[in-house]
């Protein structure tokens, strides 16, 4: 770490390596952080667990995510904590403790981008980098008060990070404000492939939006507005194929068979302590068949072609990012696994298809953040970006 105090335990204790920035360069005045799955020569990479970091050794290759930083400008400061192995949604991290949420001191900061949300939101540096597999950009952007995005699956690139399920597994970042965080994407994304129109056409899936409580849909009233206002009036359709029941469950299976192919060999042979959920987690999918991991794939290939049909060249689905604020740092392990639990079935959607989806601190129930989203086309990255500066900047 390169800063002089951590009060928001935002960041592993690394001794402080100086890493070469760009003397000049569109994000010159600003400071960064990589979450501690990306390499950073002169640190190891410990991933969120202790045998991991033992085992990591100095990296002397910098990740091409964070480099594209660097050769912007921006000045590095340091590695930020991750949930163990990334395979997690709360923040907590069983060896390494939870970095403080900055914008609810008394609630978790999310996963698995924990630290990253953390020192954002609490002002130790202006954007930092995260990943996003099953939701751990989106869910601390939504409990932290950040703009964040996962992108289009493949957008940036992850060579020299750790994976955990690559078929998800996505490169995204967050920011305070809507103008730094433009000039991050501007960087991290360049031009779209597929940009989309300057008229969008809107679309609210009833059926996401009913996973919610009547006190949080009341909640995202005035930011639904807000976005009415700026991108005209919003069409009902329907976002799951089938039920969000099927999606849940091959989206686990997915991830799951993943996770275990990434890490599995690693936890047979050295037995690491996980910490609680995790543990579960990969026993869970050591056990996944191949029958149900064809049945899940041939799935998600309907459903994404379901949702590109639904989208077309135009189309932008306005969602909630989180099925409610953050939950209290009291909460114990069972209700923390309900709400990832019930999470992961919003989370899905863009997970499932591999399309952005980009994360406005815009709503707030109970004195803590809470985001709504936008989620887009294959390719339309940018275009998203260019929306949520038009609905916050009027």
């Amino acid at each position: 770490m390169l800063l002089h105090a951590d009060p928001a335990h935002a960041f592993m204790p690394y001794p402080p390596v100086a890493v070469s920035s760009a003397r000049t360069g569109a994000l010159a005045d600003l400071t960064f952080a990589a979450k501690d799955l990306f390499d950073v020569a002169g640190y190891p990479t410990g991933g969120g667990n202790p045998l991991m970091l033992a085992q990591s050794g100095i990296k002397t290759r910098t990740a091409p995510a964070v480099q594209a930083l660097l050769d912007a400008g921006a000045r590095f400061v340091g590695k930020t904590h991750t949930d163990e192995l990334a395979f997690s949604m709360n923040g907590r991290n069983a060896h390494f403790g939870t970095p403080r949420n900055g914008a609810a001191p008394d609630r978790i900061p999310g996963g698995s981008s924990s630290g990253s949300a953390s020192a954002v939101s609490s002002g130790l540096c202006d954007t930092a980098l995260g990943t996003d597999t099953g939701g751990s950009v989106r869910a601390p952007a939504s409990h932290c008060g950040l703009y964040g995005i996962r992108p289009t699956h493949g957008r940036i690139p992850l060579h020299g990070a750790l994976d955990l399920s690559p078929s998800f597994d996505t490169c995204g970042f967050f920011a305070r404000d809507v103008q730094t965080f433009s000039r991050v994407a501007e960087v991290m994304l360049g031009a779209d492939p597929a940009a989309l129109p300057a008229r969008v056409r809107l679309l609210r899936p009833t059926d996401a939006w009913g996973l919610l409580a009547p006190e949080v849909v009341q909640a995202h009233e005035a930011a639904m507005a807000r976005i009415v206002a700026a991108l005209g009036q919003a069409t009902d359709c329907t976002a799951a194929l089938e039920s969000f029941e099927p999606m849940y469950w091959n989206h686990r299976i997915l991830q799951g068979r993943e996770a275990w192919m990434t890490d599995g060999s690693f936890i047979t042979r050295h037995a690491p302590p996980l910490g609680p959920g995790v543990a579960e987690r990969f026993a869970w999918s050591s056990a996944l068949s191949d029958e149900q991991v064809a049945s899940a794939r041939a799935y998600r290939a309907r459903f994404r072609a379901q949702l590109a049909a639904l989208l077309g060249t135009d189309g932008v689905m306005v969602l909630p990012t989180m099925p409610d604020v953050a939950p209290l740092l009291s909460s114990d392990e069972s209700s923390l696994d309900a709400y990832r639990n019930d999470a992961i079935r919003l989370l899905c959607i863009a997970g499932l298809a591999g399309f952005p989806q980009l994360s406005l601190p815009l709503s707030t129930r109970l004195g803590a953040p809470l985001g709504i989203s936008l989620l887009g086309p294959a390719g339309s990255d940018q275009s998203l970006v260019a929306l949520a500066r038009r609905i916050v900047q009027g």
